[in-house]
């Protein structure tokens, strides 16, 4: 099994930050595009790539996402095609902690053990399923443990402690996903009063990293969850970056 992803949040903890996960949604504008798009992040200090799976009903994702998934599927972005993308990726950047972000159908419509062989080939190092709650992840997983492949687990913000200790049982070598507010992804401005309470106690109950996630757009945003947190997920910010034909960035 790869440890890029622990490694990652070990050397942000040595450096004295929260490791940088920078989402971005695969085939948009075009795959070639995600791709440039993708070797800017990580020049760009990402620590870990979510490489974001276009879907036709993206019922997490707000506004920005959305459409960048809707224009990615129209300019013929599959799940194939990007699983092809990320072993570029990985061919380029053998350090770089990979994360396949996706919902289900597409996945499960692909075949599980077809798709588990397929991102275990390509170096993905976990898998990020939006819709898959703990009670019925475990056919997924079955297939993921023997190839070395891990799993992101979504925490939601009234996920109860006992939940959270629950979700990263049997995952291997992962990270939770704390999602930061209630609703979908996107910008916000300010981020909830008591999530710095949130976080201490998720990351007080359990082994693995934590980092937050859903509405993170700024530098100070990121260094305040920092401070609570293993990591912070930019999602939003920097789709919106290559939607005006900028590098992805954290500004």
């Amino acid at each position: 099994m790869s440890h890029r992803i622990r490694d990652a949040f070990a050397k942000a903890k040595n450096e004295g930050r929260g490791a940088f996960v920078a989402y971005l949604t695969m085939g948009f504008p075009t795959i070639e595009a995600s791709e440039r798009a993708a070797d800017e992040a990580i020049a760009g200090g990402a620590d870990i790539l979510e490489l974001g799976v276009p879907f036709s009903d993206p019922f997490a994702d707000g506004g920005v996402i959305r459409s960048a998934a809707y224009e990615a599927l129209r300019n013929g972005a599959t799940l194939n095609g990007i699983i092809a993308l990320a072993g570029r990726l990985r061919a380029k950047h053998p350090e770089t902690g990979i994360v396949l972000f996706s919902y289900y159908n597409p996945v499960f419509s692909m075949g599980l053990d077809a798709f588990a062989e397929a991102v275990a080939g390509v170096g993905i190092d976990a898998v990020l399923v939006v819709d898959l709650p703990l009670e019925e992840r475990e056919e997924l997983l079955t297939q993921l443990r023997p190839r070395g492949v891990g799993f992101v687990p979504l925490i939601a913000p009234n996920t109860p402690l006992e939940r959270v200790q629950a979700s990263e049982q049997g995952i291997g070598d992962s990270f939770l996903y704390v999602i930061t507010v209630k609703g979908t992804t996107g910008e916000r401005t300010a981020l909830p009063p008591d999530l710095t309470e949130r976080l201490d106690a998720i990351r007080a109950a359990v082994h693995l990293p934590i980092a937050a996630g859903f509405g993170i757009s700024t530098r100070a945003q990121a260094d305040e969850v920092s401070r609570h947190a293993d990591g912070f997920i930019v999602g939003s910010a920097l789709v919106k970056c290559v939607a005006e034909g900028r590098p992805p960035c954290l500004n």
